[in-house]
Protein backbone atom coordinates (compact mmCIF):
# COMPACT_ATOMS: atom_id res chain seq x y z
CA UNK A 1 0.00 0.00 0.00
CA UNK A 2 1.34 3.19 -1.16
CA UNK A 3 0.76 6.87 0.49
CA UNK A 4 3.32 9.24 -0.30
CA UNK A 5 6.96 8.95 1.77
CA UNK A 6 5.79 5.50 2.65
CA UNK A 7 5.19 1.90 0.61
CA UNK A 8 3.97 -1.15 3.33
CA UNK A 9 4.68 -4.83 1.50
CA UNK A 10 3.41 -8.23 2.99
CA UNK A 11 2.73 -11.37 1.66
CA UNK A 12 0.72 -12.87 4.86
CA UNK A 13 -2.55 -12.78 3.05
CA UNK A 14 -1.15 -15.70 1.33
CA UNK A 15 -1.20 -18.97 2.09
CA UNK A 16 2.21 -20.76 3.73
CA UNK A 17 1.78 -23.12 0.46
CA UNK A 18 1.51 -20.51 -2.32
CA UNK A 19 4.34 -17.80 -0.88
CA UNK A 20 7.08 -17.16 -2.82
CA UNK A 21 8.88 -15.85 0.12
CA UNK A 22 9.18 -16.81 3.64
CA UNK A 23 6.57 -14.87 5.48
CA UNK A 24 7.51 -10.84 5.70
CA UNK A 25 6.09 -7.20 6.16
CA UNK A 26 8.09 -4.39 5.40
CA UNK A 27 7.99 -0.77 5.62
CA UNK A 28 9.80 1.32 3.73
CA UNK A 29 9.58 4.92 4.84
CA UNK A 30 11.60 8.03 2.56
CA UNK A 31 11.92 11.94 2.73
CA UNK A 32 14.44 14.05 1.08
CA UNK A 33 16.67 15.80 3.27
CA UNK A 34 18.98 18.69 3.15
CA UNK A 35 22.61 18.13 3.64
CA UNK A 36 25.14 20.82 4.21
CA UNK A 37 27.68 19.20 1.89
CA UNK A 38 26.24 16.76 -0.13
CA UNK A 39 22.74 18.44 -0.89
CA UNK A 40 19.55 17.05 -1.25
CA UNK A 41 19.64 13.35 -0.07
CA UNK A 42 16.85 10.62 -0.14
CA UNK A 43 16.88 9.31 3.32
CA UNK A 44 15.48 6.09 3.35
CA UNK A 45 14.14 3.13 6.33
CA UNK A 46 13.76 0.17 5.77
CA UNK A 47 11.87 -1.64 8.68
CA UNK A 48 9.94 -4.90 9.26
CA UNK A 49 9.95 -8.55 9.95
CA UNK A 50 10.89 -11.76 7.48
CA UNK A 51 10.13 -15.36 9.38
CA UNK A 52 9.68 -13.39 12.29
CA UNK A 53 12.86 -11.80 12.82
CA UNK A 54 12.34 -7.59 13.35
CA UNK A 55 15.10 -5.56 11.52
CA UNK A 56 15.50 -1.78 10.56
CA UNK A 57 17.92 -0.03 8.70
CA UNK A 58 18.72 3.06 7.35
CA UNK A 59 20.70 4.65 4.43
CA UNK A 60 20.42 7.70 2.12
CA UNK A 61 21.23 8.43 -1.67
CA UNK A 62 22.59 10.65 -3.24
CA UNK A 63 19.87 12.98 -5.42
CA UNK A 64 21.20 11.90 -8.09
CA UNK A 65 21.37 8.45 -8.02
CA UNK A 66 18.28 8.45 -6.00
CA UNK A 67 16.42 6.40 -8.31
CA UNK A 68 18.45 3.30 -7.91
CA UNK A 69 15.85 3.20 -4.51
CA UNK A 70 14.57 0.04 -5.20
CA UNK A 71 17.79 -2.16 -5.90
CA UNK A 72 19.08 -1.23 -2.79
CA UNK A 73 15.75 -1.48 -0.94
CA UNK A 74 16.43 -5.17 -2.57
CA UNK A 75 19.65 -5.91 -1.02
CA UNK A 76 18.91 -4.35 2.39
CA UNK A 77 15.99 -6.92 2.60
CA UNK A 78 18.02 -9.65 1.04
CA UNK A 79 20.53 -9.04 4.00
CA UNK A 80 17.46 -9.47 6.33
CA UNK A 81 16.34 -13.41 4.82
CA UNK A 82 14.09 -11.81 1.68
CA UNK A 83 14.60 -13.82 -1.86
CA UNK A 84 15.95 -11.53 -3.93
CA UNK A 85 13.68 -13.30 -6.35
CA UNK A 86 10.89 -12.89 -4.12
CA UNK A 87 11.67 -8.99 -3.53
CA UNK A 88 8.53 -6.41 -2.59
CA UNK A 89 9.67 -4.84 -5.81
CA UNK A 90 8.86 -8.09 -7.96
CA UNK A 91 4.94 -7.91 -7.06
CA UNK A 92 3.09 -4.67 -7.54
CA UNK A 93 5.53 -3.12 -9.19
CA UNK A 94 2.47 -0.18 -10.20
CA UNK A 95 3.16 0.91 -6.34
CA UNK A 96 7.16 1.44 -6.87
CA UNK A 97 5.91 3.94 -10.12
CA UNK A 98 4.09 6.00 -7.73
CA UNK A 99 6.92 6.48 -5.22
CA UNK A 100 9.89 6.62 -8.28
CA UNK A 101 7.33 9.49 -9.58
CA UNK A 102 6.66 11.24 -5.92
CA UNK A 103 10.89 11.11 -5.24
CA UNK A 104 11.06 12.29 -8.62
CA UNK A 105 8.59 15.14 -7.94
CA UNK A 106 10.17 15.92 -4.07
CA UNK A 107 13.69 16.06 -5.76
CA UNK A 108 12.56 18.40 -8.90
CA UNK A 109 14.17 15.89 -11.33
CA UNK A 110 14.18 15.63 -14.77
CA UNK A 111 15.20 13.24 -17.05
CA UNK A 112 18.68 13.16 -18.70
CA UNK A 113 20.46 14.93 -15.75
CA UNK A 114 23.97 14.03 -15.43
CA UNK A 115 24.54 11.01 -12.71
CA UNK A 116 28.19 11.36 -10.62
CA UNK A 117 29.15 7.66 -11.07
CA UNK A 118 31.17 7.84 -7.16
CA UNK A 119 28.28 7.76 -5.94
CA UNK A 120 26.99 4.93 -7.73
CA UNK A 121 26.70 1.95 -5.16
Amino acid sequence: MFTPGHLHRDNLDRPEGLRLAPPFSVDFYYEIRQDPVQGPMLHMRLVGEVSGRHFDEEFELHRDVAFNFASVASRVAARHGLPPNASPVMRGHDEYDKVFADIRSKLHARPGEPVNLDHVL
